[in-house]
């Protein structure tokens, strides 16, 4: 009897032991059949002895695990590039513009730098730019802006692109700026002619489809809301047509189209406003707009957001809404400084238009062309991308966006 079992317990190990080697033949000639779970083995004696086999696993590709992980990881990279050195921005008041209206006497131009930047990468796409040193190689030139302040009045002096109207019953515009030059066209007390260019005495005026030259007593200052604001907007559109496009998919290198009433209305009494930051800068949120294309009140929001609607203690010493340069590593002492709130402003909003809100290579102010480096769209979660790490940045933003809608 014990002979008999020693005989079994032999071929149940024998038979275990071929079965294995077959299955290991098996796998290594076709890594892709399937084994069973499970083989039965039945001996001699009827017993049955199940012996369980683990199924061959696909071969690990360990350069793919590597790659995959190369693109899920941040990485870091210290680069050396040439930069551009941003323009200030420098505004005056001009009390013989009309209100809204705005007049470059000097036109900016960015300086370089040559730059030691680390370079944040988010599977294999550049996030952000954090600056280490620099050194200017050439000085930026800064841009001089007149701003016009005053109602339409006997002090108003208009600027090329202005309306104005005619006040003589009857009118000529003439070929050459003299009173003897052959006639172009006659036009009536009250119409309408723009403003090309001027020469001693005389405008040179485009009526409808003709050109021609007219003495500058002959003309007075057009006031399209006869009598009202003189803001120098043509047109006042209501809130109901300026929020028609309001919502999180809204487009940010737009015009708002409020008037530079309007942006002073939002601001004018707001209890957020603790330092009246926003209320005495209002008018810069539009002066943007025309210049850059930008929504103006979009770069009110940012500014907010970041400043904690100007409590912040970079916004009252550095005068700097946004942040700007406030790298992790030191965000006090890297913050840029402004002169005003207005430089900061309108910096800012060239950055935007330059960067981030519009593909490569999109005309854009002064006869430039965007770069687009973080470009990822033209809304507000497209700029959440690259410009915050903070992944609520956008929502934070846009809701400050709707207050500001919501208060015209």
């Amino acid at each position: 009897m014990r002979l008999r079992n020693k005989i079994i317990i032999t071929i149940v190990m024998l038979a275990m032991m071929a079965i294995l080697n077959n299955n290991v033949f098996a796998s290594s000639t076709n890594s892709t059949d399937e084994i069973n779970s499970s083989t039965m083995i039945q001996t001699s004696s009827s017993m049955k002895l199940e012996i369980p086999i683990v199924k061959q696993k696909k071969e690990i590709d360990l350069n793919e695990i590597i790659e995959k992980n190369e693109k899920e990881v941040i990485t870091e990279r210290i680069e050396k590039n040439e930069i551009d050195v941003e323009f200030s921005t420098h505004y005056r008041e001009n009390n013989s513009l009309a209100k809204g209206k705005i007049q470059t006497l000097q036109e900016g131009q960015d300086g370089k730098q040559n730059a030691i930047m680390k370079s944040i990468y988010k599977e294999g796409e550049l996030i952000k730019n954090e600056q280490l040193s620099s050194e200017v190689t050439k000085a930026s030139i800064d841009k001089i802006v007149e701003v016009g302040i005053a109602s339409y009045g006997d002090n108003y002096v208009p600027i090329v692109g202005d309306k104005l109207q005619a006040t003589p019953v009857i009118l000529a515009i003439r070929v050459e700026p003299s009173a003897e030059a052959d006639k172009v066209v006659t036009i009536n007390k009250g119409n309408v002619v723009t403003l090309v260019s001027q020469k001693d005495d005389w405008y040179y005026v485009q009526y409808e489809t003709s050109y021609g030259w007219v003495e500058k007593n002959s003309l007075t200052q057009y006031d399209p809301n006869q009598g009202g604001s003189g803001d120098g907007n043509t047109v006042q559109y209501s809130k109901e047509q300026l929020t028609q496009n309001l919502g999180f998919s809204m487009l940010l290198n737009r015009k708002s189209g409020l008037s530079v009433d309007q942006f002073k209305k939002i601001f004018e009494n707001d209890s957020n406003d603790k330092k009246n930051v926003f209320k005495e800068n209002a008018e810069y949120f539009y002066y943007v707009e025309q210049q850059y294309n930008i929504n103006g009140l979009f770069v009110a929001a940012v500014a907010i957001h970041e400043s904690a609607w100007g409590c912040s203690n970079i916004a009252q010493s550095k005068k700097n809404l946004f942040g700007y340069q406030a790298y992790d590593k030191d965000p006090y002492d890297n913050a840029q400084g402004f002169s005003t709130y207005a430089e900061g402003i309108d910096l800012v909003s060239r950055v935007f238009v330059k960067y981030y809100i519009n593909p490569p290579g999109t005309a854009i102010y002064n006869g430039e062309k965007a770069v687009g480096t973080y470009y990822k769209g033209s809304t507000v979660s497209a700029v959440n991308v690259s410009y915050a790490t903070d992944k609520n940045w956008a929502n934070g933003v846009y809701k400050w966006i709707v207050y500001l809608y919501n208060k015209l």
